[in-house]
């Protein structure tokens, strides 16, 4: 990029803010700091970082909360900031939205190479044209739109780039380890449980007793997308 990147830190831990200021200023990010939830939503309605990375538990305001606000009006990279043990709270942000989560405590060096991949997807020119259609899907990847059975099915944006992944390659197995290399653009660092997740919330959101295809699982070898009869 040809200027500095902004980056918004939104945690109530101050040590967190002084270790990733550091990490950050050395790769030439720019960054801005909040330290509860609703200092958080100004400061990313009022800056419009490039990316903002988000505590799940924060005074005032959660981080799923402040997601959720955030996504009404933009699709700004997120990523989750989780302690350990909150599974639930960082599914539930994966759900609304966010690009990418790590667990704390983590390597800030490590934080620092999630934020590249993801700023680096977030600014690759869209291709035009990417639609995918079976008898009662349409799969939109031009406008994030899954239409399942001619109604228009609310998705997170992972979640129509996983599904276009698949459906785009009927009957191919991707691994999980590719899934998050194509839809997530980085080498593994965490859990892949996170692939798991998203394709659970696909299948339940494609249901219906019109249409045959489906997202299989291969068990040992990864997820395809069946196209049926």
């Amino acid at each position: 990029m040809d200027q500095q990147a902004l980056i918004l830190i939104c945690d109530d831990d101050k040590v967190i803010h002084e270790s990733l200021s550091i990490y950050l200023e050395n790769e030439h990010f720019a960054h801005r700091s909040a330290y509860d939830g609703e200092a958080a939503l100004a400061l990313a309605r009022e800056l419009e970082p490039d990316l903002i990375l988000l505590d799940i538990m924060m005074p005032k305001m959660s981080g799923t909360d402040v997601c959720r606000e955030i996504r009404k009006t933009s699709r700004v990279p997120i990523i989750m900031l989780t302690a350990k043990g909150e599974e639930i709270d960082r599914v539930l942000g994966l759900e609304l939205g966010a690009d990418d989560y790590i667990v704390k405590p983590f390597s800030p060096r490590e934080l620092v190479a999630r934020i590249k991949a993801v700023l680096r997807r977030a600014n690759e020119p869209e291709k035009p044209g990417q639609t995918v259609r079976y008898e009662g899907l349409e799969v939109n990847l031009d406008t994030y739109q899954v239409s399942v059975d001619g109604v228009d099915v609310p998705f997170t944006a992972k979640e129509v780039e996983i599904l276009f992944l698949l459906a785009s390659n009927p009957n191919q197995v991707f691994d999980r380890q590719t899934i998050l290399s194509k839809i997530w653009g980085y080498e593994y660092f965490g859990d892949m449980r996170t692939v798991d997740t998203h394709i659970k919330r696909i299948r339940q959101k494609l249901q219906s007793d019109k249409h045959s295809y489906s997202v299989v699982t291969i068990y040992g070898a990864g997820y395809k997308f069946d196209p049926g009869k």
